[in-house]
């Protein structure tokens, strides 16, 4: 367990990365940055997803001048396409059917900044996930949900009925949710 008398900050609307940070038992404020997540044509998924959450951090770093501040961005790739989350309906319609029968991999990037020691970890995880041959019911059922809008890929494996279209992970299961939890805690005992 990590007990420190720093302030922590975690710069994420997701509320899926509050709870898996809630998991490791830190106390913690949260707030957004808001910022456009322009996606580079040719860079690779570790890149881009590493410069995503560093850009969050700068952002995040001009609201909070002293603590720890974590940030990150997670993206789906298949075939070398990035994937990021669903523009409309139709679009997720489009995503889900592409991951469907398939294995894609999921990348988390995460900045964590201690302002005063002046440390800094950027790092990332990599997790393979293989999908289940899906219906066009199960589709079109998930996303009258509304639940694939706010999530890379278009589904959420935790939490909601995309838990089933999932066949089998291989790596980080919290990676695929939104924080590879055993490497971010590992981060957070570096910047103490």
């Amino acid at each position: 367990m990590i007990k420190s008398g720093t302030k922590i900050y975690l710069a994420s609307k997701s509320p899926r990365r509050r709870k898996l940070l809630k998991q490791l038992g830190l106390k913690f404020k949260s707030f957004s940055v808001d910022l456009h997540e322009e996606i580079l044509d040719g860079e690779h998924p570790v890149q881009t997803v590493k410069r995503l959450a560093l850009h969050k951090s700068q952002e995040a770093i001009k609201k909070v001048h002293s603590g720890i501040v974590i940030t990150a961005d997670t993206i789906v790739v298949l075939d070398r396409e990035i994937i990021g989350k669903p523009k409309n309906e139709n679009d997720a319609f489009k995503i889900l059917s592409k991951l469907s029968g398939r294995t894609h991999t999921v990348y988390t990037g995460f900045v964590i900044q201690n302002i005063e020691k002046k440390k800094t970890v950027i790092d990332y995880e990599k997790t393979k996930v293989t999908f289940r041959k899906l219906t066009l019911s199960e589709i079109k059922e998930y996303i009258g949900t509304g639940s694939p809008m706010d999530k890379a890929g278009a589904y959420g494996i935790q939490d909601d009925f995309g838990a089933v279209f999932v066949k089998k992970i291989d790596g980080c299961y919290y990676n695929v949710v939104g924080l590879p939890l055993a490497k971010l805690y590992k981060s957070l005992i570096q910047v103490m």
